[in-house]
Formats: C-alpha cells, structure tokens, sequence
C-alpha cells in the first residue's frame, strides 16, 4: 500500500504508531468529519486496529511512548485504545497522564463507546468459590432427591460438575449413576 506524505508525522517511514519501518497504509480514524484524520501504520498495527474484540494489551504497550506525538489523530486513537485497556495497570497510568485538548476529546469520545458488560453471572457454592464444569463438589447437607428414592448424605463427593447454563444456584452431577440437579448452596467445592 501506499504512503500518504499528508499524513501526520513527518516521519513517514515509519508506523506513527509503533515506530516500526515497514510498508504502511493510511488509516483514517473515524468518525469523518475532524480535519488531519489520517496516519500512517504499518501492517502489525492495522490488523490490531482491525480488531473487533479487546484490544492486545501486550502489543499496544507501545502506546506509553506514541501517547506523546504531536499529531492529535494519534493522541485520538491512542486514548481509545487505552481506554479500552483501562482494566490493565499501566494503560489506566498512561490513560491518567494522557491530555487532550476540548476538541480532541469530543473527536476521541465521537462514536466510541467502552462496553460496559454486565459483569458474567457465576455458579459459586456455599463458601462463595466460584465453580466451573468438571469440578468436584461435596454436598454440605443431606438432601431427599425429588422423583426417587435416593437420598444423598451429607459429605457426598460429585465428581465432574456441569453448570447449569440459565440458573446459576443450579448444577448437575451424577450420584449413584442417576444425573440430578443440585442447588448450590448445598454444596462446596473440593479443593483439587
């Protein structure tokens, strides 16, 4: 691809990113509209860029040194990058020492959104230690199996949980080779 010397830096052989010398492309930081949008990166770059999913925080930590450029497109793109790794320590340090000015923090903010999950609902016995699938658990309590006669004593070991997916106060286990469901606030997890 080509180089387009009207891009930012005037070091245009060299990723206004991550300073790597390689063939580069323009890439234009949305949205259109805000005047010098365009920089030049090299290949390692525009496919992180390309990215739907979180960033890499280990191949943007070259951003605590590409945060400083003069050019407001790479200030711009940097605060978004690290404002999606703020959960990292050292992009939320660089997140803290990073100034935009009025204008380019309305450009940095413009269609740019941090995805505010809902933190994942969890399975967590009765001590509040998370479960996952194939785990072994220990029942707390003697529990009446309903539909059968079986009766499960107190101190029972389940081996190979599996979650179950919509109801996290539930899993299923195998005891006495019948498949039951079982509350998890009777029940704790074995330490392996």
């Amino acid at each position: 691809m080509s180089t387009n010397t009207n891009a930012g830096s005037p070091e245009i052989n060299t990723c206004e990113l991550c300073r790597s010398a390689s063939q580069l492309a323009v890439y234009q930081v949305p949205p259109a509209g805000y005047a010098a949008n365009e920089i030049n990166v090299c290949p390692a770059c525009l496919a992180e860029l390309a990215k739907t999913d979180k960033p890499d925080s280990r191949y943007w930590r070259f951003l605590a040194e590409a945060m400083w450029s003069d050019v407001p497109a790479v200030q711009v793109l940097s605060w978004r990058i690290l404002s999606l790794l703020n959960d990292e320590d050292w992009a939320a340090a660089c997140l803290d020492m990073l100034y935009l000015d009025d204008e380019q923090l309305a450009w940095a903010k413009a269609g740019f959104t941090v995805e505010t999950a809902e933190p994942a609902e969890v399975h967590r016995d009765s001590l509040g230690n998370e479960l996952q699938s194939g785990d072994t658990v220990v029942l707390t309590r003697s529990l009446d199996v309903k539909g059968s006669s079986l009766n499960a004593k107190m101190g029972t070991v389940v081996k190979n949980i599996r979650l179950v997916g919509d109801n996290t106060e539930q899993i299923e286990g195998k005891i006495d080779g019948q498949t039951i469901v079982i509350l998890t606030k009777y029940l704790r997890r074995q330490k392996s």
